[in-house]
């Protein structure tokens, strides 16, 4: 039997049934899953499954049910009400060792006094795997993890990024069905949570390892994952890909948690020309392509800072429609990037995003400058 872990082009080893593509079966199902702690405070009802190899995130701010969901899945909290289903078979019911599934943590928690080849055998040994197949298998995922070279040292003598590379090979040597991480690039800096999960995620797809991984961190959910679940209060909001999640959010909460947002209260005023017309509170009158409403219907208009283009001098700009004078009240540089607060018809602010390397920019103080938003970019939001 073989046990080489993954190949090119992410081939599946001959001991399992055939790769199952990420539009497939169902590898991970949880059904109306509720997790209760007192009479007013619960997680759930959740429904969501996970396909065969994909990459699943839980996304969502400390509180929100997203840690209690995974450790549901592993074994580790108890099910008041609803079904987890791996693989077709209900295990919500199973005791945690018994139910295969691979977990990292926050912390890599190794064995200090072992060296990274023992820690990663470890598993294998308290499976009682043959000795010449345990060598095997931790070169092999050793070798995936980018950790050959490493296999005699010991925790103490490696970086926090080879640490929690080593905690991966560990669960990925049993050859879980199922993958979950919990924050694992939390505790990393910057610059090498950046590198750990370009790593990361490109270990995944070589494998099409079932992944389940929970973060609060928006932009390690969109550069990661197939689909994202945003989680507020115990609830699903939106399940969606990321660009789905950032482009088409459904509720107010997801768009202020998913990047940076514009959002207005406005109100709709009247319908021409297949624009719906709105107006803010401050009296700023904005066109959106939409479909008809009711006069009077109040929503919320999201404008993402990126979609707003600012325009330096009169009649430069694509449309007469969406188009103020503006007033640059801020700016913040960001490297790439740069953040004005614009003050559009001395009314309402908005955060832009542009381009540093843009020639031309505006200087905070400047006036006779356009603000130009596109109607296709103005999103309306009802809930």
């Amino acid at each position: 039997m073989s046990h080489q872990l993954g190949g090119e082009g992410g081939q599946c080893r001959q001991s399992e049934r055939p790769c199952i593509d990420k539009h497939g079966e169902p590898r991970l199902e949880i059904a109306d899953l509720i997790r209760r702690y007192t009479a007013d405070v619960a997680v759930g009802p959740i429904s969501f499954s996970v396909r065969e190899g994909e990459f699943f995130s839980l996304l969502g701010p400390s509180g929100c049910g997203k840690t209690t969901t995974l450790r549901c899945i592993a074994g580790f909290e108890n099910v008041d009400s609803g079904a987890i289903l791996l693989s077709g078979q209900r295990i919500d019911s199973v005791p945690p060792h018994k139910r295969g599934i691979g977990l990292v943590f926050q912390t890599p928690a190794l064995f200090p006094h072992l060296t990274v080849q023992e820690n990663v055998a470890f598993g294998l040994e308290a499976h009682k795997v043959p000795k010449d197949e345990i060598v095997q298998r931790v070169g092999a995922v050793l070798e995936l993890s980018g950790l050959s070279n490493f296999g005699q040292r010991m925790p103490h003598q490696l970086s926090g990024g080879q640490q929690q590379r080593v905690a991966l090979a560990r669960s990925l040597v049993l050859e879980p069905p199922l993958l979950l991480l919990d924050e694992p690039l939390s505790s990393l800096d910057l610059k090498l949570r950046i590198q750990m999960r370009e790593e990361l995620r490109n270990l995944q797809r070589r494998l099409r390892k079932t992944t389940v991984f929970v973060t609060h961190d928006q932009t390690e959910a969109l550069a990661m994952s197939d689909r994202v679940a945003v989680l507020s209060q115990g609830h699903i909001e939106q399940i969606g890909t990321p660009e789905e999640i950032y482009s088409t959010p459904i509720s107010r909460f997801v768009a202020e948690f998913i990047g940076s947002s514009n959002l207005l209260d406005v109100e709709v005023v009247g319908f021409s020309n297949g624009h719906l017309d709105l107006a803010t509170a401050a009296g700023l009158r904005l066109k959106t392509r939409s479909p008809r409403m009711p006069i009077a219907t109040k929503a919320t208009a999201l404008i993402r800072p990126e979609r707003i283009r600012l325009v330096l001098g009169t009649g430069a700009a694509a449309s007469p429609a969406n188009t103020f004078a503006g007033e640059v009240r801020d700016m913040t540089y960001l490297g790439e990037d740069v953040h004005y607060r614009v003050l559009a018809s001395q009314s309402e602010m908005f955060l832009v995003s542009t381009n540093s390397g843009k020639p031309n920019s505006p200087v905070v103080g400047q006036e006779g400058i356009l603000v130009h938003i596109d109607p296709n970019d103005v999103f309306l939001l009802t809930k």
